[in-house]
C-alpha cells in the first residue's frame, strides 16, 4: 500500500514493541476500517504520553473473536453488536468514529467520482446480474460517460469484516432479492466474486485488476487515489463520499436513546447523506482481566475524543460529537469495574 499504510504498519509495530515492555500492555484487535486512524492515534499518543498501543487489523470478525476469548484488552467491529449478545459476553462497546464505504472500481479514462451508481445496479453487481460495464442499468445512470464493453470483475472480502457487514447491510435495504438470498452480515456467501483480506487486500486487487468493482473504507480511497464511484441516496440524489455527507447521514443517528450505542447509519434520509455509512466500535469487557491495561487504554480513547479528532477529520472520518463522548464516559464510570466492583475511571 502507498505512504499511510506503511506509515501506519511502522506505527503499529513500533508501539506495540514499546507497549510489550511496560506493565500494562495494550493491545487491541478487529476492524480494518478504523486501522489508518488507529495507527494515526497511536503513533501521535505515543509521542505524546510514552505509552504504546499494539492494535492488530484482522477485521472485525477476529476482533469479536479475540475480546471474547480475552486474549486482547479491546477488540474493534463495524458491526455492532445487538444488546442481548453484549450482555451474554459481559461486553459493552462504544462507537470512536464514523467513515463511509464506498465503491471503487478500475476502468481505463474514467475519473474519480466521474460514474454514479445506485443501490439496484450494486445489488445486481454483487449478485452477478449485471456483468459489463456497458449494461444498459449502468448506461442509464450514466448517459454521458464512456462506457467499455468490459467485464466487471467483482471483489469482496474474504474475511469476517464490519465493513462487509456495512456493505451487505446497505444492499438488504436496498434490495429485495440480495436481503433474501444474501443477507446482511460480517461473512456472507457471496454469489460471485474474488474474495481479499482487509480493506487493504480489496484496494490493492481492485488497483490491479482492469474492470474491477469492490468496496473499502474512504481512507483507503483518499490516500490511494482510487477511482471511486458516486451513489444515489434515499432522497434520489446522488452524492460524493467525504466528511460532509458521512456527516449528514451521522446526523440521523439517536445514539441517547440506542442502548449499547447500538446505531446503523445506511440508507439514512437527507439529500446529502452518503447511504453507505456506518460507525466503527471498541468492544470492552465489563470486568477486564487486566484492569491496569484496560484503564490504559480507557485513558488512550479518552486522549482521542479530546485530541485526535483533527487527526480523524484529515482522514475523512467523522469524529463522535461531545454529547456522545459524554454519554460514552458515562457508561466507562457505570459499566466497567475491576474485581472488588470499583469503577476504573
Amino acid at each position: 500500500m502507498k505512504t499511510i499504510l506503511r506509515a501506519a504498519l511502522v506505527a503499529a509495530v513500533a508501539t506495540g514493541v514499546s507497549a510489550s515492555v511496560r506493565a500494562a500492555d495494550i493491545s487491541g484487535a478487529g476492524a480494518t476500517f478504523p486501522y489508518p486512524i488507529y495507527a494515526k492515534w497511536a503513533d501521535a499518543y505515543k509521542k505524546e504520553t510514552g505509552n504504546g498501543l499494539n492494535y492488530q487489523s484482522i477485521g472485525s470478525g477476529g476482533g469479536i473473536k479475540q475480546i471474547k476469548a480475552k486474549t486482547v484488552t479491546f477488540g474493534a467491529s463495524d458491526m455492532p453488536l445487538e444488546p442481548k449478545d453484549l450482555k451474554a459476553a459481559n461486553l459493552i462497546q462504544f462507537p470512536t468514529v464514523i467513515g463511509g464505504d464506498v465503491p471503487v472500481a478500475n476502468l481505463d479514462g474514467i475519473k474519480p467520482g466521474e460514474l454514479v451508481l445506485d443501490g439496484a445496479a450494486l445489488a445486481k453487481i454483487y449478485l452477478g446480474e449485471i456483468k459489463t460495464w456497458d449494461d444498459p442499468a449502468i448506461k442509464k445512470l450514466n448517459p454521458n460517460a464512456k462506457l467499455p464493453s468490459q467485464a466487471i470483475v467483482v471483489v469482496h472480502r474474504s474475511d469476517g469484516s464490519g465493513t462487509t457487514f456495512i456493505w451487505t447491510d446497505y444492499l438488504s435495504k436496498v434490495s429485495l432479492e440480495w436481503k433474501s438470498k444474501v443477507g446482511a452480515n460480517t461473512s456472507v456467501e457471496w454469489p460471485v466474486g474474488i474474495g481479499a483480506k482487509g480493506n487493504e487486500g480489496v484496494a490493492n486487487n481492485v488497483a490491479n485488476t482492469k474492470g474491477a468493482i469492490g468496496y473499502v473504507e474512504y481512507a483507503y480511497v483518499k490516500q490511494n487515489k482510487m477511482t471511486y464511484t458516486n451513489v444515489i441516496n434515499k432522497d434520489g440524489k446522488p452524492v460524493s463520499p467525504d466528511a460532509a455527507s458521512f456527516q449528514a447521514a451521522a446526523a440521523n443517528g439517536d445514539w441517547a436513546k440506542a442502548e449499547g450505542f447500538y446505531v446503523i447509519l445506511t440508507d439514512q434520509p437527507g439529500a446529502q447523506s452518503w447511504p453507505i455509512a456506518g460507525a466503527t466500535f471498541i468492544l470492552f469487557p465489563t470486568q477486564p482481566q487486566d484492569p491496569a491495561a484496560a484503564k490504559e487504554a480507557l485513558k488512550f480513547f479518552e486522549w482521542a475524543y479530546t485530541k485526535g479528532g483533527k487527526m480523524a477529520e484529515e482522514l475523512d472520518y467523522v469524529p463522535m460529537p461531545p454529547d456522545v463522548v459524554s454519554l460514552i464516559k458515562k457508561e466507562w464510570s457505570s459499566d466497567i469495574k475491576d474485581a472488588s466492583g470499583k469503577p476504573l475511571m
